[in-house]
């Protein structure tokens, strides 16, 4: 009986536990943004180039960082970069954002998009790591 009661449970079970990737992995993201690299770059260094830099891109508003020029398309978007709306734009950024200068043909799965996000989040708005305390700033105890 208990055998049964297991057996009927752990697909259940197994559907209502949260998923080991939930978040991303920033490591298999950096392999992933290889993808990404011959138009954008992120880290202390990084400039617009055909793309824009993508430092602190979550929470930042589109068309936002001073040296790209973006498209009418996305200056007009409104759209302030949160994970869910970069996870859309990367699975279709003509849908998101119709007139859009970026061409993107999708990373091929949900995992690969949560990877790239995670490792785009790890790098704050000046390309250093995410949380880390400046060089010269006091620390906490």
């Amino acid at each position: 009986m208990n055998r049964f009661i297991l057996i009927w449970l752990a697909p259940m079970l197994a559907t209502a536990m949260p998923s080991a990737r939930a978040g991303g992995d920033p490591a298999a993201g950096k392999a992933v943004f290889a993808r990404c690299a011959s138009c954008h770059q992120v880290g202390p260094s990084a400039r617009g180039a055909f793309g824009p830099q993508l430092n602190g891109i979550v929470g930042r508003p589109a068309a936002e960082a001073g040296d790209f020029k973006y498209s009418e398309a996305m200056r007009r978007s409104g759209i302030v970069w949160s994970e869910q709306t970069l996870a859309a734009f990367i699975r279709s950024p003509g849908n998101v954002v119709p007139g859009t200068a970026m061409r993107f043909f999708g990373l091929g799965s949900e995992g690969r998009i949560e990877d790239l996000i995670a490792y785009l989040k790890s790098f704050d708005a000046d390309g250093n790591p995410a949380g880390a305390v400046p060089s010269g700033a006091a620390r906490r105890p």
